[in-house]
């Protein structure tokens, strides 16, 4: 069962949306009982958190446990969350995902993505041996679509502008004569509680990866704020079990020309026009808006918005020292420099940046 945010209503699990309008949450919250840090088998990859996700695993490509490497001359560590079987974090949504649709009994699933979510939903649900359709931009990168293409998917295109994309998604979801035995399971990356249940396994991982510590900072792409907002939920979980001492302050950070996130708080915005660099985090309307401001004031963080110049001079860099990460990524560690000439970030502060995706199928 779910609750939704908004109004506290109760809704079933093959709900994807209150019918107030509001996101859903699972009813049920992971509350273990912990004395000492949990004995984990780095092998199971993220399902080593299994006894803290409300799915159990059954489809999973190995994925999580992604490393955690010094960048020495840019005082940060990065987590490579594209080391992925499909290339990018949206893994760990997913596999929770579709186990979560296997557990429902379902067998067709829809999503709409610019890339990356499209790409690793199909992929979970070909290897669960569930039919997917998943809606993309007509514009969308060609490799990403034939990967979306190979896994037997249905590729339905949308003209216009990414959220043309969801409204046609959400428009075929409407269909439904049946709200209780739907046709068509809505796998979203934005709406579906079990995705961002998956990605809450970021802060796990990262916590367990340092002996039980908490970093300073730690810095993510934003757009719907699925890594952003399962990070947040993964280290207050932590904080509340009293595992870490405290939340880490969380930087989600925007494109200029596409931040509402930092137009609605008055954040920093580094530079102008339209980043199309970052074309990942192209999201006029996050779902989960709320959240994410509320996640940005209890971390003490902030949101930033970077324009494309900075994004491909970060881009280039990484490039250059062996990180092959896809463009939209590189708006984290661009950031890293603003945040600092802001004073968030001080020298000598204990940061971690997230490498979200890989360029390998633009």
């Amino acid at each position: 069962m779910y609750t939704c945010v908004v109004c506290g209503s109760t809704q079933p699990a093959t709900a994807w949306r209150c019918s107030c309008g509001g996101p859903l949450e699972f009813t049920q919250q992971p509350a273990p009982s912990i004395e000492t840090t949990p004995s984990l088998d780095h092998n199971a990859g993220l399902w080593a958190f299994e006894n803290w996700l409300p799915v159990d695993c059954a489809v999973t490509l190995g994925e999580g446990f992604t490393p955690l490497v010094d960048a020495p001359d840019r005082d940060v560590s990065y987590k490579l969350e594209w080391l992925f079987p499909t290339g990018s974090f949206k893994d760990r949504g997913a596999t929770a995902t579709i186990s979560h649709a296997v557990e429902l009994g379902v067998d067709h699933v829809v999503e709409d993505s610019s890339g990356n979510a499209g790409k690793a939903i199909a992929t979970y649900a070909a290897y669960a041996g569930l039919d997917a359709e998943i809606f993309v931009p007509a514009d969308a990168k060609p490799g990403k679509v034939r990967a979306i293409e190979r896994t037997g998917a249905t590729i339905t295109k949308i003209e216009g502008s990414r959220q043309a994309v969801t409204d046609a998604c959400m428009a075929q979801l409407a269909e439904e004569t049946d709200p209780e035995t739907p046709t068509a399971w809505y796998a979203s990356h934005a709406w579906n509680p079990a995705f961002f249940e998956g990605t809450a396994t970021f802060a796990y991982e990262l916590v367990a990866q340092r002996d039980w510590t908490a970093p300073d900072a730690v810095v993510t792409p934003l757009g719907h704020g699925t890594l952003f907002l399962g990070a947040y939920r993964g280290f207050a979980r932590l904080s509340n079990w009293g595992l870490i001492d405290s939340i880490p302050r969380l930087y989600g950070v925007q494109a200029t020309g596409v931040a509402p996130i930092v137009d609605a708080r008055g954040g920093w915005i580094a530079g102008d026009g339209t980043n199309t660099v970052a074309d990942g985090i192209q999201i006029t309307e996050p779902v989960r808006a709320d959240q994410i401001q509320t996640a940005l004031d209890a971390s003490g963080g902030e949101a930033v918005a970077i324009d494309e110049q900075r994004t491909q001079e970060a881009y280039d860099r990484l490039h250059r020292n062996g990180l092959f990460i896809e463009p939209t990524c590189a708006v984290a560690p661009a950031a890293v420099d603003v945040l600092r000439e802001a004073g968030e970030l001080d020298a000598g502060e204990d940061v971690v940046v997230a490498l979200t995706g890989t360029d390998s199928n633009r």
